[in-house]
């Protein structure tokens, strides 16, 4: 995990510029290590927002039994949340609690996936991109539906994908994950270009839209009554 990026306790005109300021430390290329294990991420709130729960969930990775991946290690974290919400800076508010998770594992990944954005943001800082900064490790975001861009239709067979634009810029994709099924949002957060990111959602997915990863992780944070 990387040293102390920043402050939390931060003003909304404070935050934003800050944001704007840390997505210039992103880095858009592949760089992973040999990939063994998995992380997925889920990060909601609970007691009318008062509380960030973080859920993440370690995957061994095995190319010749995937998606079917075995659970090496699951954590629950929970912590008061820090940030009133205001659209564009939720990473500020779940991202404390996702920091908690991971020191709590024992098992660190070498690739996460977050349910939420990455560079797909108005400042590209999305939550995938700005906890790849903190762990300084590869992430992906994976969002069930659109914060900002545009696209063309995508194609109903499972594996079509078309670009998601902020003008001229690619920022993410539009992935028909499963056939006929409304699409997920992909876009890359830190250490990993968007083509190598499509290749690890399309190899992660089960039956469901979602990949194994964020599946998982979305499973262990809707169990209410874990207090891990």
């Amino acid at each position: 995990m990387s040293a102390s990026l920043h402050e939390w306790n931060l003003a909304p005109r404070e935050a934003m510029a800050l944001q704007s300021q840390l997505a210039t430390q992103l880095e858009m290329s592949d760089r992973l290590a040999p990939v063994t294990h998995i992380a997925g991420v889920d990060i909601g709130f609970e007691d009318g927002g008062e509380t960030t729960r973080a859920a993440v969930v370690v995957l061994k990775w095995d190319p010749a039994t995937a998606p079917e991946l075995s659970v090496v290690e699951q954590v629950v974290n929970r912590e008061p949340t820090r940030m009133p919400y205001i659209p564009g800076l939720l990473s500020f508010r779940e991202i404390p609690a996702a920091l908690g998770a991971f020191e709590k594992l024992s098992v660190l990944p070498e690739l996460v996936m977050v349910d939420g954005q990455g560079i797909a943001h108005p400042r590209r800082l999305g939550v995938a991109a700005h906890l790849g900064l903190w762990l300084d490790l590869p992430t992906i975001g994976i969002a069930k539906s659109r914060l900002y861009g545009k696209h063309a239709e995508v194609g109903e067979q499972r594996g079509d994908w078309t670009p998601l634009y902020a003008g001229k810029e690619t920022i993410g994709a539009v992935l028909r994950s499963r056939a006929k099924v409304k699409p997920v949002f992909v876009s890359p957060g830190h250490r990993i270009t968007l083509e190598t990111s499509l290749t690890w959602v399309m190899q992660c997915l089960g039956r469901t839209k979602l990949p194994e990863p964020t599946r998982l992780a979305d499973r262990l944070a809707s169990r209410r009554d874990q207090r891990k």
